[in-house]
């Protein structure tokens, strides 16, 4: 198949789609020292500054999205496997926080003020974060970018319905190992990746995170298992 990209538009594809998830790990990862060297400021600030930051890095290159240009125009039957699937991953999650299926264990997010009482401008920015950002940020460079990559650097001229079995379960094994209960976010990742293949279609993959986000939010709320955000 002859490329459609020169290397120049490659890696500026590349780079639109790797970029806000770096800068998200980069900002996770600085979040310890920040919260070591600044004590007096919560630190529940430094998700709503890695949020809005990794908002505004998606902003400025939401043009060179091409597969989000079309806006979520999906199918009825599309848009109900898509939901459908997000709800199913949600189910999986909360019943695979299982010793031997983690790895290390979840700082979480805990919205409770000192007296326990929750403080909803919290979980209205941690919902913000985990619904709005998180799942375009994530289904940008892991299916739209690292799933295809794997097959063929000129990722953009391969179509999602041809990406192999091998590059599918690489891409969701790494998603898996990011994060702590690896063998539910394997399974998260086959699942987004297996609606990216089906559909051809971006929207799919990120509404269905978005859903699983959103109800394992109301479900955190709900139980105070914190852990789980």
């Amino acid at each position: 198949m002859k490329a459609l990209t020169g290397p120049i538009e490659r890696h500026r594809a590349a780079l639109v789609r790797c970029a806000p998830f770096a800068l998200y790990i980069a900002l996770m990862a600085a979040t310890p020292l920040l919260a070591a060297a600044l004590p007096e400021i919560d630190r529940r600030w430094f998700y709503a500054v890695k949020v809005v930051c990794v908002a505004a890095l998606l902003g400025l290159f939401l043009r060179a999205y091409g597969e989000l240009r079309s806006g979520p125009r999906l199918k009825a039957g599309e848009w109900l496997v898509s939901l459908a699937v997000g709800g199913a991953v949600f189910l999986v999650w909360i019943q695979l926080d299982l010793p031997w299926l983690s790895v290390g264990e979840s700082a979480g997010f805990d919205p409770r003020d000192a007296a326990g009482e929750i403080v909803w401008t919290w979980v209205l920015i941690r919902l913000c974060g985990a619904v709005l950002v998180v799942p375009l940020m994530e289904e940008l460079f892991w299916r739209s970018f690292l799933m295809r990559w794997i097959d063929r650097q000129d990722f953009l001229a391969l179509p999602p319905a041809a990406v192999s079995l091998r590059a599918l379960f690489l891409s969701a094994l790494v998603f898996g190992l990011a994060h702590n209960l690896w063998f539910a976010g394997l399974l998260a990742g086959l699942a987004y990746g297996w609606l990216y293949l089906r559909s051809g279609n971006l929207w799919s993959p990120i509404l269905s995170h978005a859903l699983t986000n959103l109800l394992l939010g109301l479900w955190v709320l709900h139980t105070g298992s914190w852990q789980f955000w």
